[in-house]
């Protein structure tokens, strides 16, 4: 072998240019080779430059199925569809040896093509162009489902032209373009090119090794489509069965609160047992209230929204009793709603019930007073079975209270006969409720209401009548009078005093009214010395110790003679002056005595009225001493 096909080896082994092929015949020629040793050289040349070739064309395709397989391993663990496209793209790009190279895809919804993956451009109006279907080289491309190839974009005169493309393609510098299409089936879904800012002409190898990797982007694209619309259904299926599970579990809460107030209506359970009940079931805070039925009627029979809260009306023969409201949860399912409508009509159910049972019981009540007022001469056994039914404690003393309300100028025309029936009904309705929480009796009789209630524990009836007039009047919102009896004491064992302390609180409720006390609750110990008119036990005794007690035993304890000085002071016209001729004494011994009265009596002990009952109870008090001899 010669040392020129040497150096044809070495070429060969070190990939040198086409170029340096050319050097071994130019030495030869210039050491003075003869014709035969030129050719033979030739010859070697030309066989060197096809091995080169050959070689070249082995490492291009080598490159080629490296990218490609590449590229198929990508789409083999696809997770992010843009950066597989990239990938393509960018391999695309150093294959072919452009400078730019870039992905467009069609928007069906838009009815135009975008930019999708570009690599090597330098353009932003290029990378955020958007085109017309048909329009540019990518148009025909879309069109004929056919690759195209310019060499100089600007003189190609096949594709149409626009402002925005050409401004664009000029604006990127851009000259040689290939463009191939991306297919799904028979449907072009978008176009990749590659394209140089010079002229130059694209090979059928690159034209089919750029239509390869638009294959694998039009399998990455479908692949992804896919993967899309599996999650997709994955999330409506996921959905659904969460909607399956929503529904399950409001069915089951439902049947839960239905079997829950079946079994609360059957053991007697009460308003706030359901409202209770219905609170576990849907997870919020229901409350029964009177205040909230306002909105609810309006939609009677179903639960309406007020803000955040949710409110069912309680109603029954057109009557708002009330309203369940449901705190805590602003979105409620209508199932939830129905429950809560169901609640609400349960709820209506038991306050009938009740109310009905309250009637009932208030009759029985009424009725037990109206025959220990009427006839007293009744069966005791019956009537005592009939007060331990109502849980009356017939042993405990007790107070007739008469009770009335007081109006300022009645009319008497027919609205004001109506208003009074109203008003009557009312205070009975008033007057009962308060009889059954104090397990006493009430009863309407002569224009008002009649009551009897127990005494409490270091209570007069003085007291019982101011708390029932308080009562009763903050419960109607009007004015209501209350006179009291003395206790009575061993109510069925003497019934016929009922009537007597009856007849007693009517004159106290009158000398109310008289006394301009309307609104305001007494018993006859209140009034005075007109108390002792009005009481059928007339105590006497009693009138003097609340009137001038504190001065008669101040005169026992302290051996003084405040007593007497009283009276000399009334029988002088209350003069001091003359009061002390009648005593013999200094004015001023006089003087310290009355202070000491006024500290004993109050401020107040001269006024007319202090004045008259003290002077009464005084006279009174010397007439018991006169009795008893002391």
């Amino acid at each position: 072998m010669s040392h020129e096909h040497v150096s044809y080896l070495e070429l060969l082994a070190r990939g040198a240019a086409t170029e340096a092929y050319d050097r071994p015949v130019l030495l030869a020629r210039a050491s003075g080779a003869g014709p035969e040793a030129l050719a033979g050289l030739e010859e070697a040349k030309q066989l060197a430059l096809r091995v080169r070739a050959e070689l070249e064309g082995r490492r291009r395709r080598e490159a080629e199925l490296s990218a490609l397989f590449a590229t198929a391993h990508d789409l083999a663990g696809l997770r992010d569809l843009d950066a597989v496209l990239r990938a393509i793209v960018q391999r695309a790009r150093s294959l072919l040896g452009t400078e730019v190279a870039y992905l467009s895809l069609n928007d069906p919804a838009a009815g135009d093509t975008y930019m999708r993956v570009t690599e090597g451009s330098v353009s932003a109006r290029f990378q955020q162009l958007r085109l017309g279907m048909g329009e540019g080289l990518g148009g025909l491309v879309a069109q004929t489902a056919r690759p195209y190839v310019t060499d100089d974009y600007f003189d190609d005169a096949r594709f149409q032209h626009t402002r925005t493309i050409d401004t664009a393609v000029r604006d990127e510098g851009l000259v040689a373009i290939l463009g191939v299409p991306l297919t799904l089936g028979s449907q072009v879904i978008g176009v990749l090119f590659a394209a140089d800012r010079r002229a130059r002409v694209f090979e059928r190898e690159q034209v089919a090794l750029l239509g390869s990797f638009a294959a694998h982007a039009s399998v990455a694209i479908d692949t992804a489509n896919l993967l899309a619309e599996t999650r997709t259904a994955l999330a409506e299926l996921e959905r659904a069965n969460d909607i399956i599970r929503e529904h399950s579990a409001v069915i089951e809460r439902a049947s839960e609160v239905h079997d829950r107030l079946s079994e609360l209506v059957l053991h007697g359970g009460g308003v706030h047992d359901v409202a209770e009940a219905v609170s576990e079931v849907l997870g919020g805070t229901v409350e029964f209230t009177e205040a909230g039925a306002g909105s609810a009627r309006r939609a009677e029979g179903h639960a309406v929204r007020e803000g955040d809260d949710w409110v069912a009306a309680v109603s029954a023969g057109g009557e708002t009793l009330g309203a369940l409201v449901l705190h805590g949860q602003p979105a409620l399912d209508p199932v939830d709603q129905r429950t809560l409508e169901r609640a609400a009509l349960v709820t209506s159910l038991l306050l009938l019930a009740r109310r009905s049972a309250g009637e009932a019981e208030q009759r029985v009540r009424g009725e037990l007073l109206d025959d220990l007022l009427d006839a007293p001469d009744r069966d005791r056994r019956l009537l005592r079975e009939r007060a331990a039914r109502l849980r009356t404690d017939s042993a405990a003393p007790h107070v007739v209270l008469a009770a009335r309300i007081d109006r300022t100028g009645g009319d008497a025309d027919a609205d004001g006969g109506r208003r009074e029936s109203a008003d009557r009904q009312r205070l009975w309705s008033a007057a009962s409720h308060l009889a059954a929480t104090r397990h006493g009796l009430a009863s309407a009789r002569d224009g008002g209401t009649v009551l009897l209630l127990p005494l409490g524990p270091g209570e007069s009836a003085a007291d019982l009548a101011r708390q029932t007039a308080r009562n009763l009047g903050g419960t109607l919102r009007e004015p209501v009078t209350v006179g009291a009896s003395a206790p009575v004491r061993a109510l069925l064992d003497r019934p016929d005093q009922v009537a007597v302390a009856y007849e007693e609180a009517r004159r106290c409720l009158d000398a109310l009214r008289l006394l301009h006390r309307s609104g305001q609750g007494a018993a006859a110990e209140d009034l005075g010395f007109l108390g002792l008119l009005l009481a059928d036990g007339r105590d006497i005794d009693g009138f003097v110790d609340r009137t001038v007690g504190q001065v008669v035993a101040y005169d026992l304890r302290r051996g003084t003679d405040l007593v007497r000085t009283l009276d000399a002071y009334f029988a002088s016209g209350m003069s001091p002056a003359r009061t002390k001729d009648e005593l013999h004494v200094h004015v001023n011994t006089v003087a310290q005595r009355l202070e000491r009265v006024g500290r004993l009596l109050g401020p107040d002990w001269q006024s007319p009225a202090r004045a008259l009952e003290i002077q009464l109870a005084l006279r009174l008090h010397a007439m018991s001493a006169v009795v008893t001899g002391t």
